[in-house]
């Protein structure tokens, strides 16, 4: 596949993580293979997730097509850039094309990105997943390397305002690769769910506790912190839901 934004986009990056003077905890990135189809779960905690998700395939020099929600492609600005770095558009009420964009690229030997929680986590535990990338990987016959950030969500995430402030600490860590068969989508999935479950509350016990003391807002509500349960989450989750579907009636009402 031919990149003609993606290396500068990479080194645009890179340049702006120095400038935030960002620290970064990397474990696990010699768990992604160098070469053939392969698909990373991330889990999802801010709206730059997929922006450092690719660092966990960045030391083997592979360049990760993410599955993104179709709003990111509708964007006049995010449109055209995140086409150009061959990222995959997901409409959610209608998945069978994404799904099938996804396997002719892991079929074609490239790295796909797909966050099984589907949208952004608001107590930063990971939410129920979705089933889409152990049956994607066992289709594809690839690999499934499971992704955990954390930090990102100090950045710019829901219901909080973005903080760009300088002396970050960034974690990235890879597990080994899952092998989905697909005999039993449901329970490959819980398995996956375990793992990242427990690389998720590694992360968070070795992330540096002077940046995330007792009762910080990023720092989920099981570890100290004044996050939203992940039943408070829920709830917050259906407001959104219906906030939105109020919009789209009212602007269908207008027009």
């Amino acid at each position: 596949m031919r990149d003609i934004t993606y290396p500068p986009i990479i080194a645009v990056c890179k340049a702006g993580f120095r400038a935030l003077g960002q620290t970064f905890q990397m474990s696990g990135t010699e768990h992604v293979p160098r070469t053939g189809g392969v698909l990373l779960a991330v889990n999802h905690i801010g709206y730059v997730d997929f922006v450092y998700g690719g660092l966990a395939a960045n030391p083997s020099g592979r360049k990760v097509r993410f599955m993104a929600k179709r709003e990111l492609f509708d964007h006049k600005v995010s449109g055209p850039l995140m086409r150009s770095l061959h990222h995959i558009e997901v409409d959610r009420g209608a998945g069978l094309q994404s799904m099938a964009t996804a396997l002719d690229y892991l079929k074609a030997g490239e790295a796909v990105g797909i966050f099984p929680e589907a949208t952004i986590s608001r107590s930063f535990e990971l939410k129920e997943f979705k089933t889409g990338a152990v049956r994607i990987a066992a289709e594809a016959g690839v690999p499934l390397v499971p992704v955990i950030l954390w930090g990102t969500q100090r950045m710019m995430t829901k219901d909080h305002e973005r903080d760009f402030s300088r002396g970050k600490t960034i974690a990235v860590r890879v597990a080994p690769p899952m092998h989905p068969t697909g005999e039993d989508p449901a329970a490959e999935t819980a398995a996956l769910h375990r793992v990242m479950s427990s690389l998720l509350d590694e992360t968070i016990r070795t992330y540096p506790s002077e940046e995330q003391p007792p009762g910080s807002w990023w720092l989920p509500a099981s570890y100290g912190g004044s996050a939203p349960t992940p039943e408070e989450a829920v709830r917050l989750d259906a407001e959104e839901k219906r906030a939105r579907a109020a919009k789209r009636a009212a602007r269908r009402a207008a027009g």
